[in-house]
């Protein structure tokens, strides 16, 4: 059941919330990079590890069986929240990461060929440019690059001129985590259908901040990392489709993803998601991971869209008129995340002298130096909002960036 969104209120579910930083107040403002837990999640891990902990599917006794049921629950839940029927597509990996190398290695291997193109963008993450180059070096592929306007948007007219028959991969954030840009995926998706390319979706910076519909996106693989949605760190959710799945080869080998294994006969493996799941999983943290969904559900996805978008539109117009000061990606269609420069001031300085202020922003290339590149700069302060931050800590992070543009004129 979804309640009604007091964020005062909210705030109170994150015990850290409640911490002070040199001598201030937390405003914690690197969401991009890692979301708060709720207690509810705290409560999660902590009662598997006191009331649940046994190994999954390989024991017959009590605690085996209960923790096989939580887990299976939270592969549900999961499918549940990325409107999947089929909760045999989601694979659980120890984050976006590993599933973009998962699905990198296993489409070089069965996909693609000399003189096949894998087509990305220049605002990818880092994620999901290394892998595509391995496997574009072990198989004779090429990568080219969809370049960006300098708004911090896309270039559509670029990257429909790189699409073509060639075109084996497409990878493709579906929202900016160094720009905020959300990309028109599910347009880009119908014109890669055309020319027969495999789509794969980052959706690190659009599972926390809207709803995803898998089905309607139409993508064939998608990533998310359970430690941006509330969730624990070192969990993280693959989804692929079905077909694709059960061409793939094994990523990792080892227990509970074989069939049978032989000296003599060799080995055989288990269909997904047991085939991609080698060895003892992270078990608490895909429970607490599907707790993190419950919660974020309970707030309701509506309400958390509005708090984010009203916090972006007050600090906006703010940040605009500091002296010195440029965000880098300063587009309309872009999640709660303000990117920007300061004449003069290192970003690394900038994020150094908000902490003395108890402001935690990133301060970097973001993973995403391809980028920094187009735009000639080392890197930028990023402020990352979330659902439990508030107008007066939007107000916080504009007095302190005035002061440092002050410091430095």
């Amino acid at each position: 059941m979804t309640r009604s969104f007091d964020v005062h209120r909210v705030r109170a579910d994150f015990p850290i919330l409640n911490l002070h930083v040199n001598g201030h107040p937390l405003t914690y403002l690197d969401n991009a990079a890692t979301s708060q837990k709720p207690r509810t999640v705290l409560q999660a891990l902590n009662n598997y590890y006191e009331q649940q902990n046994g190994n999954i599917h390989r024991g017959v006794h009590y605690l085996s069986q209960i923790a096989t049921d939580a887990y299976d629950r939270a592969r549900e839940r999961v499918a549940h929240f990325l409107g999947v029927a089929d909760p045999r597509e989601i694979i659980f990996v120890r984050g976006a990461t590993e599933g973009l190398n998962l699905v990198a290695h296993g489409l070089g291997e069965i996909l693609l060929k000399p003189g096949d193109e894998i087509l990305l963008t220049r605002m990818e993450h880092h994620a999901n440019i290394v892998p595509w180059q391995i496997a574009a070096q072990r198989r004779g592929a090429k990568i080219v690059v969809a370049d960006v306007t300098p708004e911090g948007t896309l270039d559509l007219e670029d990257f429909y001129r790189k699409l073509n028959p060639h075109t084996r991969v497409v990878g493709l954030v579906h929202a900016s985590n160094a720009l905020g840009t959300i990309n028109p995926v599910e347009e880009i998706i119908r014109h890669a259908r055309e020319v027969g390319a495999v789509v794969v979706l980052d959706g690190c910076q659009s599972a926390p901040h809207f709803p995803v519909n898998i089905p309607k996106l139409g993508c064939d693989f998608f990533v998310f990392s359970g430690h941006k949605v509330c969730g624990p760190t070192g969990i993280g959710v693959l989804w692929g489709k079905s077909d694709w799945l059960d061409r793939l080869p094994p990523y990792q080998t080892g227990g509970d993803m074989i069939a049978k294994v032989s000296f003599e006969r060799g080995t055989t493996f288990r269909e997904a998601p047991e085939k991609f799941e080698a060895g003892t999983p992270d078990i608490a943290g895909a429970i607490g991971l599907g707790a993190a969904l419950d919660y974020l559900e309970t707030l309701g996805a509506d309400n958390l869209v509005t708090a984010e978008k009203a916090l972006l539109d007050h600090v906006t117009p703010q940040l605009r008129e500091v002296p010195g000061l440029k965000i880098i990606g300063d587009t309309k269609h872009k999640t709660s995340i303000v990117s920007f420069t300061l004449d003069g001031v290192h970003p690394h300085d900038i994020g150094t002298i908000l902490d003395n202020d108890g402001i935690a922003v990133r301060a970097g290339h973001h993973c995403a130096q391809p980028l920094m590149d187009y735009y000639k700069i080392p890197g930028t302060a990023r402020a990352s909002f979330a659902f439990y931050n508030t107008t007066q800590e939007a107000d916080a992070l504009v007095a302190s960036v005035r002061k440092i543009s002050k410091m430095f004129a």
